[in-house]
């Protein structure tokens, strides 16, 4: 029996996080391409990938900056982009000196939703001698974060624009409840820009225009310029995509670019296969769709279930029946929570491996 020769995928140990190259820089360029054509910046959050090379690939395709949810993540970013949005509060002593170390060639902003945010920042910011632009997250439905009316929202813009050390330049929000299908998708648009349109109206208004109003998500990215008064998108996971987007059609599956490899390490229960990926490597987050995962070449095999280090795939619909120390490759539910759990992306081309990344913004 002829034996088969060997690609870059078998020299791997495996479970290891693989990155397409040709599919990423081809969803790179759609975004470009999209955030142009409808006069959008575009400012891709990074805490999908946390990898300063992609990072560089999406500001090189025009992004006019980037997102971040860390601080270890503005520091890794500082590196590729001079425009850096941390969308999430900084509150403690020690997170706002590192924030303010970062290079005084880079525009800060940081999103908040409270005064006593606000205060600490721009008490640090005085400090470090830097001014530091503020964005009044505002809450459109998500129910996470974010002030829930425009009079609160005008009582913190007016305290940004105030106070030395910051600046107030706009509002930010994410609707990351809105996941439903591309089809669905104009009513929960309607309502959005509607919502949207009051709290920029009352800053209007209240003699504060926003000069940002930030917003998107994959999810949405693609009806964004529905949104009047959007002026940045910020979507994550697009570049890398994953079954949840594939399953709501924000993506084709031919665009999810990210991917576990695994190898089949038992077949001894009929119906059933188990891989070396397991929550792990996959992490166990429900999706759109029953189970935490589907085979990247095979997306009707699904992985049932996960243990810490075993992934159950269910073959009982197929007649794939794969042999031991058989390598396949699984998409994840969510690709944001499965980067962070590999230190670094083996990035090929087909078959050929060219690059292996570091998840340099992995930790905390």
């Amino acid at each position: 029996m002829r034996r088969m020769s060997q690609t870059f995928l078998d020299t791997l140990d495996t479970p290891a996080a693989i990155v397409d190259l040709d599919r990423v820089e081809r969803n790179v360029q759609r975004v470009a391409t999209y955030a142009r054509e409808h006069g959008l910046r575009w400012r891709p959050h990074t805490k999908t990938h946390k990898t300063a090379e992609l990072g560089a690939m999406q500001v090189a395709a025009g992004a006019s900056g980037v997102t971040v949810a860390t601080v270890l993540e503005a520091e890794v970013m500082a590196s590729v982009s001079d425009d850096v949005l941390l969308a999430y509060p900084p509150v403690g002593a020690h997170k706002l000196a590192r924030l303010m170390a970062l290079p005084s060639r880079v525009r800060l902003s940081v999103a908040l939703d409270s005064h006593e945010a606000l205060e600490g920042l721009a008490r640090a910011a005085r400090e470090a001698g830097r001014t530091v632009g503020v964005l009044v997250e505002v809450d459109l439905g998500m129910r996470r974060v974010g002030l829930r009316t425009p009079e609160e929202t005008v009582a913190l813009a007016r305290a940004a624009a105030s106070t030395a050390g910051v600046a107030f330049r706009g509002v930010t929000f994410y609707a990351g409840h809105i996941r439903v299908p591309q089809a669905e998708l104009s009513a929960a648009m309607q309502a959005q820009a509607a919502a949207l349109a009051t709290f920029v109206g009352a800053l209007s208004h209240a003699g504060l225009p926003p000069e940002v109003v930030s917003g998107g998500s994959t999810p949405t990215l693609w009806r964004s310029h529905t949104v009047k008064g959007l002026t940045e998108i910020r979507p994550g996971l697009n570049v890398l995509n994953d079954r949840n987007a594939a399953v709501i059609g924000a993506c084709d599956w031919t665009e999810c670019a990210y991917s576990v490899l695994a190898t089949v390490v038992s077949t001894a229960v009929p119906g059933q296969v188990v891989i070396d990926a397991g929550s792990k490597a996959l992490v166990k987050e429900e999706g759109l769709a029953p189970g935490y995962g589907a085979l990247l070449d095979r997306p009707e095999v699904v992985v049932k279930n996960l243990s810490e280090e075993h992934g159950l795939l269910d073959v009982s619909g197929t007649e794939w029946r794969p042999r031991i120390g058989e390598r396949v490759r699984v998409v994840p539910n969510h690709v944001c929570v499965s980067v962070p759990q590999h230190p670094r992306l083996h990035v090929v081309r087909g078959d050929e491996g060219v690059a292996a990344w570091e998840v340099t913004a992995r930790g905390w």
